[in-house]
Formats: C-alpha cells, structure tokens, sequence
C-alpha cells in the first residue's frame, strides 16, 4: 500500500506549478484566486488561515470557515406568544384508557416509557389502567447553544404578578392590624405611633437630616449599616507618598496598599526634618517597638488563661510585662549558671576581641597614592607568636641571609656553620681569602 499514490497527493510537476502561480499572484502578474462566492482572495493570506477544519472542510477554498457563524434572522414564535415555548403544559384532559403505543409507565402519548421522567411505577398505567397522565404539548423549537441552556427559557414574567398581588395582600393586612392596635392602645407620642405603624425614621427624616447621617469627615468615612468609623488609608489633603520624589530609583510605593516602607527624602534632608521618613520609621522608632511587645505578651498571656486586656486595663498589663521581663532574665542567668557549674566550659564563653574575630575594625585611615597616611592611625602590624629581631652568639643578621656555593649561612659573617659565634669583617676576609686560595690552587 505505500508505493500507491494518494489521490490528493500532488506530484512534483504539479508542485512546482502550483508554487510558480502563487509566486505570480504574489507579484501581481497572476489574477487572485476566487472562492465559491466569487470573492477574490489576498494571495498573502497564510495558508493555515485558507486550510479549512476536517469537519467544515468542502473542498473549495474560502475562507467562510473564519467567520462568525450569522446569527439567525427574526424572531422564532409568533407576536402573540408571550414566551418561548409551552414547557410542561398539558395538550388536554388525561385519557380514560391506555392507548396502544403510548408510555407503560404512566399512559401519556406523547412520549415513550424510555423517556418518561415520571416515577417508576411498580405496575404501569398499561397494565392498571389508572392514574393515566395527560399528552404534554410537543413544540418542534429551533434552539441554540445558548438558548437550550437558558434557565428562564419558557417561563412567562406575567407569573411574577401573582407574587406580587399576594405581597402587597399581605402587606395591607399588617398595616390594618397595626392600625387596630394603635386605636386599641392610644399613643401619645409621634414616635409611638411610628413604632406601632411600622414606619422607621428615616422614612419620616428631612432632606438636611439625611444629608447630615451621609456626610463623612475628612480621613474617615461612617457604615451607615453597621454604624461604625472606618479611617481612610490618607486624608485627600495630604501630599500622596508616591509624590514626594518622583526619582525612579527612590523608595518603592505599593499602590494596592498605599504604603511606603522606606524613606524617599533619604538623601536630601535628615530623617528629623522630612515630612514623611517612610512607613518603617514610624513602626520602628520612639516608643512602637515597647508597644509592640506589650501587646504580644498580652495575646500570650490571654491564651494562657491570664485576664488581661492592654485596652482595658493598660497599667496593669506593663506592670506585668515588666515583671515578666525582670523573672525572665533572672531564670535564664540562673539556668546559664546551674549549666555551667554541672557541665563547665566556662572559659569558651570568653569572646576574642572583635578585631581578632574578625580581623577587622571601624578604625578610619586614608592614604595617598604614595601609601602615605593622610588621615587616622596607619594600621598596626601584626606581631608573629615567635620572637622577632633576636640574634644570637653576637650576629647581626638572621640564618639564612646569605646564600653560596649551595649552602646558607650568616650575612653579616658569611659562616656557614648555624649558632656559631660571629666573627664579623675578619670571618668575612678570611672566606674571600679561601676563596682566592682555592682559584690560585686550581
């Protein structure tokens, strides 16, 4: 089967003729291809836009396949239905005997058993003959995606009237029973007689009251509703953060929380003077951070079982904070001191001093390109665990400062004999003196 050819395959002859009319109809020498409806088509259009799905696909070029589908024309029922379609309506009276063809289960003909949404019965209307329902009304209905899946698809509005006279029944009859009551009883006062109608203030209020009840303050807005303060993030008046420095590289602005953690005037005035130093100079300054362990502690104790509320009674919460704070510090010297007595190591907890530990210091030196210090103290050197600038047996120099001949010795007396006793410029004369000795013997 593969050396067969394909019926829609085309070959190389064909191929290339094909690609050579569209390179013309490309330049313009070549007439555009036309589609079934005689449009004409843009020879540039790609070709995965003309290729057509396998399930529209006609054969012809067109590209129909890329539009809307047309949506269609005039309405599907008549100007004297007042909905869509008679859904669950009953044609007539039910019958009185089971009809030859129609459903087992509860004698209808207008559908089969295998349809019957009505509940099973155990012995159906075919084999009773009772309890036989009525022929729904079967609408031969032209519907869409969307109109099948229509909720309120053949319910008709004017049902909704029926509701509506029933409430305002139900209403008129609360209003004279409260009328009653209020002849029955007398009151005396306005309010009273509002109160028994049933009619809230507000219904009664003057335009200036209800204007009063709405209007908000500056920074803050009342819930009518749950009647409560509820503060704005800032008050219109004031400057907006992201305005302080328009710089793109200065703080970051949130806009979802309208907050600014860092400090945008960092660099042109002190924190002291700027009008806004940032959200975290707020939360971490003066006297938020104490506030902010009282209240931890005052959560904790709460969960422990403890009575204490820092907004009811704030002295006593920091009377107990402190005293808290005072124990703890003791327990932990107390527990540190029983440790180190039972286990030792003592001595480890005696730091180094900083600039050992890390071999550095906040001392300030400037040199000059020369390395010369210019400003603060040159850095002392650090002195070796071995003794320095000690020589012995009347030397002047180290071991190891004078190199000959393979061997290492003393500068200052070129002996190569380690610890021996310096002789200075006479053992210095008496080696050049070998020396020569030994040239003139060879």
């Amino acid at each position: 089967m593969s050396g067969l050819q394909q019926p829609n395959r085309l070959t190389k002859e064909e191929y290339r003729k094909q690609k050579d009319l569209d390179a013309a109809r490309k330049a313009g020498t070549a007439p555009a291809e036309v589609d079934d409806e005689g449009n004409e088509i843009n020879p540039h259009t790609p070709q995965f836009m003309l290729k057509a799905p396998w399930y529209v696909d006609n054969g012809q070029v067109s590209l129909k396949h890329q539009r809307a589908p047309e949506k269609r024309p005039g309405t599907k029922f008549g100007a004297e239905d007042n909905f869509w379609y008679a859904r669950g309506q009953r044609a007539g009276p039910a019958a009185t005997k089971y009809r030859k063809g129609a459903c087992e289960n509860c004698g209808a003909a207008s559908h089969k058993t295998r349809d019957c949404v009505e509940r099973p019965r155990k012995k159906g209307a075919k084999w009773t003959g009772k309890n036989i329902k009525a022929d729904e009304i079967v609408q031969e209905v032209d519907l869409d995606w969307d109109e099948k899946r229509d909720r309120w698809n053949g319910y008709d509005p004017k049902e909704h009237d029926k509701v509506i006279e029933e409430y305002n029944k139900i209403e008129e009859a609360r209003r004279a029973a409260k009328a009653t009551e209020l002849d029955k009883e007398g009151p005396t006062t306005t309010s009273e007689a509002k109160k028994i109608a049933g009619m809230s203030d507000d219904e009664e209020e003057d335009d200036d009251d209800k204007y009063a009840d709405q209007a908000d303050m500056p920074g803050q807005y009342v819930n009518q509703k749950t009647r409560m303060t509820n503060r704005n993030l800032r008050i219109r008046e004031d400057t907006a953060k992201y305005l302080l420095n328009l710089d793109t590289d200065s703080a970051y602005y949130d806009p979802k929380t309208r907050s600014m953690r860092d400090n945008p005037l960092r660099e042109e005035q002190g924190a002291d003077d700027v009008p806004f130093a940032g959200d975290n100079f707020v939360r971490y300054t003066g006297d938020a951070p104490a506030m902010a362990k009282i209240q931890l502690f005052a959560w904790q104790a709460a969960d422990r079982g403890s009575d204490v509320h820092l907004q009811a009674n704030p002295t006593q919460v920091a009377i107990l904070h402190q005293e808290y704070e005072s124990k703890k510090d003791e327990v932990r010297g107390s527990t540190q001191k029983s440790i180190l007595e039972k286990y030792g190591g003592a001595e480890h907890l005696e730091s180094v001093p900083k600039e050992l530990l890390l071999a550095q210091n906040e001392n300030y030196v400037e040199y000059s390109r020369t390395g010369r210090v210019i400003r603060g103290l040159e850095k002392a050197k650090t002195k070796s665990k071995y003794e320095e600038d000690v020589f012995i047996n009347n030397h002047n120099s180290v071991w190891g400062s004078y190199w000959a001949d393979g061997k290492w010795g003393y500068k200052c007396c070129r002996s190569y004999v380690r610890n021996s006793y310096c002789t200075g410029q006479a053992g210095i004369d008496a080696q050049k003196a070998s020396q020569m000795a030994s040239h003139g013997a060879l």
